[in-house]
């Protein structure tokens, strides 16, 4: 497991609380940088995997 794999995966779950209380608080913005954040998190550590992959097809 590579750094981007663990920051995506911190970043995604960070988010998805993020975006719980924002429904929980019924604040509409703090639910969409939630998302924002839980979706940079997945794109982030699917580049990790991506990298992982290639490190190991070598």
């Amino acid at each position: 497991m590579n750094k981007d794999q663990v920051k995506g995966r911190v970043e995604e779950v960070k988010g998805k609380v993020k975006e719980a209380a924002g429904v929980i608080l019924d604040d509409k913005g703090m639910e969409i940088e939630g998302n924002i954040q839980k979706n940079i998190g997945k794109v982030q550590k699917g580049l990790g995997d991506l990298q992982d992959d290639i490190k190991k097809d070598k």
